[in-house]
């Protein structure tokens, strides 16, 4: 018995060790935000990203392997995400259920594509209206909505001007795409009560998380981050283009809303009528499986108008609100 009580301690003390070396917080007591998961970063020196606290973690991340084969590594990691998930719950017990809506579209959305513009509009009109957005936090259509929800209460021009900076570097392979971000977000400050949420993944560790989501849940588990956006958007979700990933959403989202896995059914809203009927016919085929009765309980809409959209969602969180709004603290 004293042996195995000894050879616990050196154990529980290994483990203790490596809790205490790895370059990130196993027990951070925050979600992250653009301040300090780019700790490190000057936006005018370019090469400071290298050295900045999310290079140094990812590049951690991949030498321990992208699946840790060290336990104590894969307890570290484990603790880390613990943390996220409970950090990013308490963030949203702020608001009523019903205001969560995600955006779920292509990380490879150029800066300059058309569709990046009202998807950043879109949000933007949302968050005005008290939703918080919720997107994966990478590049693409999920800056476009941190992009949005970061320039509500700023008049509209100011997302014609912040378009103009970022077209200078469309996508995140482009070196002053990061920097490009930073420099906007010190031209229009952000305004006191609009937030949103990224749930960014060190998986996908080389496409830089958007610094324009104010609250940032970044995992190691894409998984647990994939399932979070997901089941954390009561309110709603949004597809805008996008391709593998995205279809997969899709799929995921319509099983939750056919079995009611949340006790309710929340709207899946296409955006982009000539996409999702010609393009890529998803939308023809969920109606079809509606018909049929594959899938029951779809809240379904495609659609171009941005208002309509917004309309969609205020209809839904009006509608629910009483049957639910207790359970929250907060109905903004």
């Amino acid at each position: 018995m004293i042996q195995k009580d000894n050879n616990l301690r050196e154990r529980v003390k290994d483990i203790a060790v490596t809790l205490e070396s790895v370059p990130y917080d196993v027990a951070k007591d925050s979600l992250y935000d653009a301040a300090s998961l780019y700790r490190g970063y000057d936006y005018t020196k370019p090469e400071t990203f290298t050295t900045c606290y999310d290079s140094v973690v990812y590049q951690h991340y991949i030498e321990t392997g992208k699946i840790a084969e060290d336990e104590k590594e894969l307890l570290a990691r484990s603790l880390h995400d613990y943390a996220m998930n409970k950090n990013m719950r308490r963030f949203l017990t702020q608001y009523n259920k019903r205001r969560g809506v995600a955006v779920m579209g292509g990380h490879a959305l150029a800066r300059t594509n058309e569709m990046y513009g009202q998807i950043a509009l879109l949000s933007k009109k949302l968050t005005e209206r008290g939703f918080v957005m919720i997107s994966g936090g990478g590049p693409g259509a999920m800056e476009a909505t941190h992009l949005g929800a970061w320039l509500a209460g700023h008049p509209d021009e100011a997302l014609t001007e912040s378009l103009k900076e970022l077209h200078k570097y469309p996508t995140f392979r482009d070196e002053g795409w990061l920097a490009s971000a930073f420099h906007v977000m010190q031209t229009y400050p952000k305004k006191d009560g609009y937030q949103s949420l990224g749930i960014p993944t060190w998986t996908y560790g080389h496409e830089p998380a958007s610094p324009f989501a104010t609250h940032i849940a970044k995992f190691f588990e894409n998984s647990i981050r994939e399932d979070s956006i997901l089941t954390l958007a009561f309110g709603g979700i949004i597809y805008t283009p996008g391709s593998a990933g995205t279809l997969q959403e899709i799929f995921q989202d319509a099983v939750q809303n056919h079995y009611l896995s949340f006790d309710y059914a929340s709207p899946m809203v296409f955006l982009g009528k000539k996409f999702w009927s010609k393009e890529v016919p998803i939308y023809p085929l969920l109606e079809k499986f509606m018909e049929r009765g594959i899938y029951k309980n779809l809240k379904l809409a495609l659609t171009d108008d941005l208002d309509e959209i917004t309309e969609i969602f205020h209809h839904f969180y009006e509608t629910g609100a009483k049957e639910i709004g207790d359970e929250l603290l907060v109905d903004r």
